[in-house]
């Protein structure tokens, strides 16, 4: 059975879909608003990525400047931070597209989530991303992110 474009990116999708719904001249269909809310189904995918992406960058920064803090929890929660980035890739791959913009975006929350939860200062943290996406990505980066921790 062939796959959909609903089922294989949801998020390009919902994008021609708001502008399929559009064009429409169907009696009592209320399609300027039924086509905003599927492009918000499609914002919200963005936005939920962008949360996962928040979290995972704060906790990279967080392993790379603070190596005598590493723990468990900063392991798992990047593990799993990038496994939902990823779920998230596999089920709206036109996201892939937006990673740079988002990834910008979710280095200053980082930032900003980083200063406020540690001794580290604005001034002693990278102001631009320091990881590239395919690191950001790799379940293996940092090198020692899968040693076990005591």
């Amino acid at each position: 059975m062939a796959m959909g474009l609903y089922e294989s990116d949801f998020y390009r999708w919902t994008i021609e879909q708001s502008e399929k719904l559009r064009s429409c001249e169907v009696d009592g269909l209320d399609s300027k608003n039924l086509a905003k809310e599927i492009e918000s189904l499609g914002r919200q995918e963005s936005r939920e990525l962008r949360t996962h992406f928040n979290v995972l960058l704060g906790h990279l920064l967080k392993w790379h400047l603070l190596p005598k803090e590493h723990s468990k929890v900063w392991q798992v929660t990047i593990d799993s931070e990038r496994r939902e980035v990823h779920w998230i890739l596999r089920d709206s791959p036109s996201l892939k597209d937006k990673l740079r913009e988002i990834i910008k975006d979710s280095y200053e929350a980082a930032l900003y989530i980083v200063v406020l939860e540690t001794p580290l200062g604005a001034k002693s943290v990278p102001q631009e991303c320091p990881y590239t996406i395919e690191q950001i990505l790799d379940l293996n980066f940092p090198e020692d992110i899968a040693k076990e921790l005591d």
